[in-house]
């Protein structure tokens, strides 16, 4: 939450000094990279939490709470946790390598930290694959009757 509104501020400081002052630097310009890519791959984990992910409720809406805890439960076993291993498989060595050769910013005068941001990118899936997990045990006590239903907002907002 703090990260967006900085986000929002670096962003508004970078428009300001181009258009009002004619200016610009380059480090607040790859912050506004940087933090808007930390925002998301932090918080996609969060995001699948509270189930406001993008879905198409068409059907899923009106099923039961077992019925929909039996299709999350296949999507985080035949979707979710295939791809989170795909991705720190395939960006393992991406970011060894960064950290290896020490590289520097994107852009002359640009922030140091690129092999930071790129290390977002496994623990993103790192993150993303633990909430899934949370979320498939969730669903298996729904569909063993232990639990009402998977998704802990739902909880209190009735059965909708």
């Amino acid at each position: 939450m703090w990260l967006s509104l900085l986000l929002v501020l670096v962003q508004f400081a970078v428009v300001v000094l181009r258009y009002a002052f004619g200016t610009s630097f380059i480090m607040m310009q790859e912050g506004v990279i940087y933090l808007h890519a930390i925002l998301f791959m932090l918080a996609i984990g969060y995001t699948f939490l509270v189930d406001q992910h993008v879905r198409v409720d068409v059907l899923y809406a009106g099923w039961s709470a077992r019925r929909r805890a039996l299709v999350d439960l296949i999507a985080v076993l035949v979707g979710v946790l295939p791809f989170c291993a795909l991705v720190v498989w395939a960006s393992w060595s991406y970011v060894l390598v960064s950290w290896r050769f020490g590289e520097g910013p994107m852009a002359v005068g640009g922030l140091p930290f690129t092999p930071f941001l790129k290390s977002m990118i496994p623990a993103m899936a790192v993150l993303l694959a633990l909430q899934s997990l949370s979320i498939a045990v969730r669903c298996v006590a729904v569909l063993r009757g232990l639990a009402e239903t998977h998704l802990p907002h739902r909880a209190h907002q009735g059965s909708a």
